[in-house]
C-alpha cells in the first residue's frame, strides 16, 4: 500500500512558502502523492491553484483529494482547470470528487445542496466528454486536452449506492473518508462487486484518507484543528473525529496495517499542523529507513 501525505493548505494561517516546503519535502522523503482538501467557508487555500503550484516545484504525483465538485459551477470550467493542471504536471494528476455536506459552502456558492447528487452526475459526465475532446457547442472543443488520454483518473468519494454507481460509471476507483479500516473494507467489498457486475475491466483503485499529528503536542494539535474544521457537524461529531486522529506511532502503524489488509491501495494522511517537522515525523513512522530522512 502506498502512503501519501496531505498538504497543510486547510490549516488556518498556513503561508504559501510552507506549502511549497511541504511539497518538496514530501517528494524528497518518498511519499507517493500530495493531497489537498476543499472548502469555501473556511480559512483554506483553493485546492486547484495549490495543485498547480505543487506541479511547478516537484515531480510528485498530485491527488486532488477531495474536490467538492457540485458547488464549483458547470463541469466545463472545472474540466478545463483540471486538464490544465494535468498538462502542467505532465500527467501526474488524479482527481477525487465528493458531493460534500457543508450547507454553508453551498449557500456561499449559490448552489443547491438538495441537488448535489444530480449536479455531481452531470459534472462527471461533462468533464469526461470534455477530456475526450468532444465538441462543446458550435465553437469546438474545450482545451487543453489533458496529458493523460481521456483525462486524469477520477476517484469518487462517499458511501452508499449512489457513490458506488458513480464509481462504476465514471470512476477509476473509490476513496473513503477517515472511518477506519473496517468501515473501509465493508464499502470496498461492495465497490468491487459492483465493478465486476457492471462489466468494468481490471480492478478499481481503492484509497482512503486520515488525519495525523505526531510529536509531543500531537493530540492537542489534532483536537484543536479537527474540532474547528469539522465543527459544522456539531460538537459531539467533531470530537469523535478528533478522537480518531493518529497521534502516536503505534496507533498509526496499526491503522496502516489495517488498511493494507483491507485491500487499500493508497492511504493519504492529512496534517493537523503546518509544522514542516510533521513531514519527517510521518516519514519515519511510515516509510522505510531508506526513504525517510
Amino acid at each position: 500500500m502506498d502512503i501519501g501525505i496531505g498538504l497543510p493548505a486547510a490549516v488556518r494561517g498556513t503561508d504559501g512558502a510552507t506549502i511549497v516546503e511541504w511539497t518538496r519535502a514530501a517528494e524528497e522523503v518518498g511519499f507517493s502523492s500530495v493531497g489537498v482538501l476543499d472548502r469555501i467557508v473556511y480559512d483554506n487555500y483553493d485546492p486547484i491553484p495549490v495543485l498547480g503550484a505543487a506541479a511547478a516545484v516537484t515531480d510528485i504525483r498530485l491527488l486532488g483529494t477531495v474536490l467538492l465538485a457540485p458547488f464549483r459551477g458547470g463541469g466545463a470550467v472545472v474540466a478545463k482547470q483540471l486538464a490544465s493542471v494535468d498538462r502542467l504536471s505532465l500527467g501526474r494528476l488524479t482527481v477525487a470528487v465528493v458531493t460534500g455536506d457543508r450547507e454553508d459552502d453551498y449557500v456561499a456558492s449559490r448552489a443547491d445542496i438538495n441537488r448535489r447528487g444530480r449536479a455531481q452526475d452531470q459534472m462527471l459526465e461533462e468533464m469526461c466528454q470534455i477530456w475526450r475532446g468532444v465538441a462543446a457547442g458550435g465553437t469546438g472543443s474545450i482545451g487543453p486536452l489533458p496529458a493523460q488520454p481521456g483525462g486524469p483518473p477520477v476517484l469518487v468519494g462517499g458511501n452508499g449506492p449512489a457513490t458506488i454507481r458513480r464509481v462504476v460509471r465514471h470512476g477509476a476507483g473509490w476513496i473513503a473518508d477517515g472511518g477506519g479500516p473496517e468501515a473501509f473494507r465493508r464499502t470496498a467489498d461492495l465497490v468491487l462487486s459492483a465493478w465486476t457486475d457492471g462489466g468494468r475491466e481490471g480492478v478499481p483503485y481503492l484509497a482512503a484518507i486520515g488525519h495525523f499529528a505526531l510529536g509531543r503536542d500531537g493530540r492537542l494539535a489534532a483536537r484543536r484543528y479537527l474540532t474547528d474544521y469539522y465543527g459544522y457537524r456539531g460538537e459531539a461529531a467533531a470530537e469523535a473525529i478528533a478522537e480518531r486522529a493518529l497521534t502516536d506511532t503505534d496507533t498509526l502503524r496499526r491503522e496502516i496495517d489495517g488498511y493494507a489488509e483491507a485491500g487499500c491501495d493508497e492511504l493519504v494522511l492529512f496534517p493537523c499542523s503546518a509544522d514542516p517537522d510533521q513531514v519527517d515525523l510521518l516519514a519515519r513512522a511510515t516509510l522505510t529507513a531508506e526513504t525517510a530522512r
